[in-house]
């Protein structure tokens, strides 16, 4: 079936058969199908759908338009994604807690999106890493530390590379079925034997509504599970920042300091890792939640996040001096509590987007990262305050900047009358 007759069968409300949909992503993936043909491609996808047969036959058709990885090692392969969040670093501690126990994890992973952090940008904070995805790099630093976190490489899934971008610009990112395909696309494509999918629910997600959320999530679910992948999702909560600090280096040093074993320093962070670590480890039959927080507990995943950090190029003493080689910002200042009052309510998307604008995030393509910039300390949903009280710290370049930035903070954190109880973090498990 040629390209032309692909999109005339999905305007019909047809579902092309699997034959169909790889010889279009062949041809995604090598020039032989047009921009307008992918546009007219993804439209009729938005506007008619694929159902759960489409749905796989479209990944694995994705997946099949580059290299597949395959491994010889000795624990099984697996990884974890998030649909992505405010003050979400889970990525930063669950690697390395998965690899202490035993599992192997290529984490291909991505850039800041929106009002929400990139995992690359957060582990580029740390002066001299380097998250080139070459296949051959990742294989390596696998199989001697037992866990990476690169950037996709041109040889894994081409296809969803030519069509995400093509989404981007016609007004179909939203699909349900090529959110699917283009996630699962490339994770299926780095040859995992598991995958847990944590998908963000609330004022910091991209899908805000619990219901939404459930309905990603179990689109994933069947469509991985349907591709031949074992896989979990949590459906989680993001009403709040998911650690307390929001930018890449801060959030880096949030991370540092649960891998060093303070809890305490982001409850809902290391809780969350645990939970997201605990369902791998059963959907592989090697573990539960309970090795995942030994492994953070002991320091065994602090050891390996250094070993991973020392291996993609960074200094090789960040378990013991991690401090020195964050960046600083120059200016950093307080914002205050207007009125007495309770935390019922904070607007994840204006933090985030208060962090671009400091320069943590990109408003075009090709915008420089500050990583030292971004917001600190941020008080939690149903906290108690008195008039004065301290919301969160600024850390910006100037003093203007962050003037502006604290006016978004404090429209952002609504104080009012309480109580106030927080939500569960786990709204649902599927799969």
């Amino acid at each position: 079936m040629s390209p032309r007759d692909t999109i005339a069968a999905l305007r019909r409300g047809e579902v092309p058969d699997e034959e169909a949909l790889r010889a279009f992503a062949a041809g995604l993936a090598d020039g032989g199908v047009s921009d307008a043909q992918a546009g007219a491609f993804a439209m009729a996808v938005c506007l008619n759908g694929l159902g759960e047969t489409g749905r796989v036959a479209l990944t694995r058709a994705m997946r099949a338009s580059g290299e597949v990885l395959e491994w010889d090692l000795p624990g099984p392969v697996l990884d974890k994604h998030s649909t992505g969040g405010v003050g979400d670093c889970v990525s930063l501690v669950l690697a390395p807690a998965l690899a202490a126990c035993g599992v192997y994890v290529p984490m291909i992973s991505g850039r800041g999106l929106g009002h929400t952090g990139g995992t690359l940008d957060k582990l580029e904070a740390i002066p001299g890493v380097s998250v080139d995805g070459d296949v051959d790099r990742l294989r390596r630093i696998v199989g001697d530390v037992g866990c990476a976190i690169v950037g996709a490489s041109a040889r894994i899934a081409p296809a969803d590379r030519r069509l995400y971008a093509v989404r981007d610009v016609t007004g179909t990112v939203e699909s349900v079925d090529l959110i699917t395909a283009s996630i699962l696309s490339k994770k299926l494509a780095a040859g995992l034997g598991g995958l847990v999918l944590d998908v963000k629910a609330g004022s910091g997600a991209f899908m805000g509504g619990t219901e939404a959320a459930v309905a990603l999530a179990r689109a994933l679910v069947e469509t991985a599970v349907g591709a031949g992948c074992p896989t979990g999702a949590l459906v989680t909560d993001m009403d709040q920042p998911l650690a307390p600090a929001l930018g890449n280096a801060l959030e880096v040093g949030v991370a540092m300091r649960v891998l060093s074993g303070e809890r305490d320093a982001a409850p809902r962070l290391h809780d969350l890792t645990v939970a997201l670590g605990g369902r791998l480890l059963r959907l592989a039959q090697v573990g539960n939640d309970a090795d995942v927080a030994r492994a953070i507990a002991s320091g065994a995943a602090l050891e390996r996040f250094a070993a991973m950090v020392a291996a993609q190029g960074g200094p090789p003493d960040m378990a013991e001096d991690w401090r020195t080689h964050l960046p600083r910002a120059g200016v950093i200042g307080d914002v205050l509590a207007p009125e007495a009052g309770v935390v019922t309510a904070i607007d994840g998307a204006a933090l985030g987007r208060a962090v671009v604008a400091l320069g943590g995030g990109r408003q075009v393509e090709g915008d420089r990262i500050d990583p030292s910039v971004g917001l600190s300390e941020v008080v939690k949903l149903g906290q108690r305050l008195g008039p004065g009280d301290f919301l969160c710290a600024v850390h910006a370049r100037t003093g203007d900047e962050a003037e502006r930035a604290a006016h978004a903070v404090a429209a952002a954190i609504t104080v009012g009358e309480g109580p106030m109880e927080p939500g569960p973090l786990v709204r649902e498990e599927i799969g």
